[in-house]
């Protein structure tokens, strides 16, 4: 089952972001809190969404396996929005299973329903067994673009520039 998350949804995907991080080999990278997520997700200005997949767990209760982090995005191209996939993270134990793609399907259905023209998101390159899941759907890399990234003191410097 994907559902939207809820407000007692956070600490369970806040420790998934930590097992992703985990994972792509940044545990140390991971600064926000519990209440970041809850403020983003559910604040008075919130402009992030989040799906979750449960799992039936052995006392019949649902258990969360994954879930997708997302954002709208807009195409100047296209005149349209799109879904920006931030994290999409199924537990290790329950890959396989299909959540990961059950969490796709699901934003896909909400670009298709709202009139999006792009579901899409970053995969490293070393992470081979996402990118061969991620082919099986159908999507296709974007080898001509290389993300960029503007952060620390570099941010803040541009960022308090006079002019």
């Amino acid at each position: 089952m994907i559902r939207p998350a809820r407000p007692d949804d956070v600490p369970v995907i806040h420790g998934m972001i930590r097992e992703l991080a985990e994972y792509e080999k940044e545990p140390d990278a991971v600064v926000a809190t519990e209440r970041d997520l809850r403020t983003a997700l559910f604040g008075p200005d919130a402009a992030v969404y989040a799906h979750v997949a449960e799992h039936t767990g052995s006392d019949g209760s649902p258990v969360a396996a994954g879930f997708a982090l997302w954002f709208r995005n807009y195409s100047t191209w296209t005149g349209r929005h799109g879904i920006y996939l931030e994290d999409l993270y199924v537990r290790p134990e329950l890959r396989g299973h299909g959540y990961g793609r059950a969490l796709l399907r699901n934003l896909a259905r909400i670009c298709v329903e709202r009139g999006y023209t792009r579901l899409e998101w970053s995969v490293l390159d070393w992470n081979l067994p996402a990118i061969g899941f991620y082919e099986t759907l159908g999507s296709t890399p974007m080898d001509e673009w290389t993300v960029r990234r503007l952060d620390g003191d570099a941010l803040a410097a541009l960022g308090s520039e006079k002019g």
